[in-house]
Parts: structure tokens; C-alpha cells; sequence
């Protein structure tokens, strides 16, 4: 009928995280709202927004084990065909490392919306009520399905690939490392719960004491948070050939917030003689990210041509 109205349904899933916190009598910001409570005088004539109450949690306290229930959590309202689209509240902490989860994880045909806060849901200037606002409001355009997995944070909204945080005070939090868009479906699907990737910090001067520990404590997969354009030296060069000989597989990113890795350098202890050794160069994602890549490749029996190609923004992919 011509005069019938339909209205749109946003289920909108609460982990917890700053935007859900108060601070106590000690000062101490602790998840302290349920997802009722956060969404509640939001549904209005053309949206009516569903809570789903999944944890509450602080996301630097978030296990992959935690991530994977997210997205489990996703995946049943992505499946639920009265849901228009999904918004995730979560912590700032972790939030680049779930939101990339859900993205290799799902084929998206609704929009997929992470949000939360920089500032309590007490603190004068609270910032979550208008990132939540935003945030279902763009799940309401079916547009914003092509781009993956999105985050919605300070008036912008961001692929989650190659996403980072770039500042612990502002309300505008995050940013990306690099321009490449991954691609939407990666059946990546497999569970990572029981999957685990060490991140090992590289320094001037250090030795590979923390990579051999990994090896020694069963680690499934190794991240180098490298210096410059992905850079060590030769004691990290040949614990990579350790981890090789071990099936151990080694990705390397770098602490360097934002740019194109790669790996061109040499002197015993560069990208290059990284490479040679057996790691892979991640060309944009950045530590956290890369661990969830890593894992998902792990889990989902991956083999090394296809980590080249995924941590190479996917160019073996597109020129074949």
C-alpha cells in the first residue's frame, strides 16, 4: 500500500567500555550502563533501536576469545532479517582489533557500525550519546554496507582496515595507517578463540629473548612491532629463521603509526633481511590489527602465499 510506513530496527550490542562507564567514589571509571540504558529515548518514529546485552567489559581487559563472541554476536543479528543494521559499543582500547575481527569474519549486506566514548557517560563532556546517535543513524543508509565493517567516532566514519588509535584525549580518536580497503568476504569465518599471536616490541639494541619465549610457550603466530618501515636486527633476523624452522609464522608491522611499510633495507638486520628469513611485511596494518589478521589466517588454515597476499593489501590477489 502506498501509505504504508516501514520502520527500520538497529540492534545496537553493549560490551561495556568507556561510553557504558562512571566514575565511583574512588575515581575509577568502571562499566556501570546496560545497553537499555544507553539506547533508551533513541527509537523514534522511522527507527526503532533493539539493545542486546552482551558484556561489560573494559576493551583492554578483551581476550580473543571475547572478540570472537562479538562477532558471533553480529553474525546472529546480521542473520535476523528484521535488523536493518548492527551498532557494537565498545571500548576504544581494542576497538580496531574487534571491529577487523568482524569484518574478515562476516559478508556484510547490512551496515556494521562499532562506536563509543572518549569521555564517561557522567564526564561533563561526554561524547557517547552523540557517537551513538550517529552511529545508528548511519545504519540506516544501506550504503554504508560497501566499505565493511565501520567506525563511527567524532563526526567520522572509518573502514576498520588499517584503523588505529591515534590519541587517548580527543574526541575524534581514531585514524587510518594507510589508504587500502580490504576486500568485503575473506571466509575468514573460523573460530580464533583458542588461536595465539604474541606481539613482541622491537627496540635499538634488543635481542630476540622475547620471540624465543613466544616459541617456548607454543605461540602460534608472531607480530614485530618493528621500527621505521618494519627494521631490527640480525639476533631478531635469526629467531625469525627460529620461528620458520618451527612452522611458526612471523608478521612484521612497525611502530610508526601511519605510512606504506616496506621492506627495503638491508645491513643484516632490515625489512629486507627480514623477509629473506621468512617474515611477512605487513604493508599497512599495524600491530593490533595484525594480530587479528594473523589469527584469523591461522585458524582458518591459511597458508603462506595467501598471508603474503592478505599483509600485501591483497596485490597478488588483484593482479591474478
Amino acid at each position: 500500500m502506498s501509505g504504508e510506513h516501514t520502520t527500520m530496527q538497529v540492534a545496537v550490542i553493549a560490551t561495556g567500555g568507556t561510553i557504558a562507564s562512571t566514575r565511583d567514589d574512588t575515581g575509577a571509571a568502571k562499566p556501570a550502563l546496560s545497553g537499555k540504558m544507553l539506547v533508551s529515548g533513541l527509537s523514534s518514529g522511522d527507527v526503532t533501536v533493539k539493545p542486546v546485552e552482551l558484556m561489560a567489559k573494559d576493551s583492554s581487559s578483551l581476550t580473543l576469545s571475547d572478540m570472537q563472541h562479538i562477532s558471533d554476536a553480529v553474525g546472529l543479528e546480521l542473520a535476523d532479517p528484521a535488523v536493518s543494521g548492527v551498532v557494537i559499543l565498545h571500548g576504544t582500547d581494542a576497538m580496531e582489533e574487534s571491529a577487523l575481527l568482524v569484518h574478515l569474519q562476516h559478508h556484510l549486506t547490512k551496515p556494521v557500525i562499532f562506536t563509543g566514548a572518549q569521555f564517561t557517560a557522567d564526564h561533563p563532556h561526554a561524547d557517547g550519546p552523540d557517537n551513538l546517535s550517529f552511529a545508528i543513524e548511519a545504519c540506516t543508509h544501506p550504503s554504508n554496507v560497501e566499505e565493511g565493517v565501520l567506525v563511527c567516532f567524532g563526526g567520522k566514519l572509518l573502514p576498520a582496515w588499517g584503523l588505529y588509535k591515534r590519541s587517548s584525549d580527543e574526541r575524534d580518536a581514531f585514524d587510518l595507517a594507510g589508504t587500502s580497503l580490504c576486500p568485503h568476504s575473506l571466509g575468514l569465518s573460523a573460530s580464533v578463540t583458542d588461536i595465539r599471536v604474541d606481539i613482541v616490541a622491537i627496540h635499538p639494541g634488543c635481542d630476540a629473548t622475547h620471540i624465543d619465549a613466544s616459541l617456548k610457550a607454543g605461540v602460534d603466530g608472531v607480530v614485530l612491532a618493528a621500527l621505521g618501515s618494519g627494521n631490527a636486527n640480525v639476533r631478531v633476523v635469526e629467531a625469525v629463521g627460529r620461528c620458520r624452522d618451527a612452522g611458526v609464522p612471523v608478521v612484521v608491522s612497525s611502530r610508526v603509526p601511519t605510512g606504506r611499510l616496506v621492506a627495503g633495507y638491508g645491513g643484516g638486520g632490515g625489512g629486507h633481511d627480514l623477509g629473506a628469513a621468512g617474515a611477512i611485511h605487513s604493508q599497512t596494518l599495524r600491530p593490533g590489527q595484525a594480530r587479528i589478521l594473523l589469527a584469523a589466517m591461522i585458524a582458518a588454515g591459511q597458508n603462506t602465499g595467501d598471508m603474503q597476499a592478505a599483509f600485501g593489501d591483497f596485490e597478488k590477489v588483484a593482479k591474478s
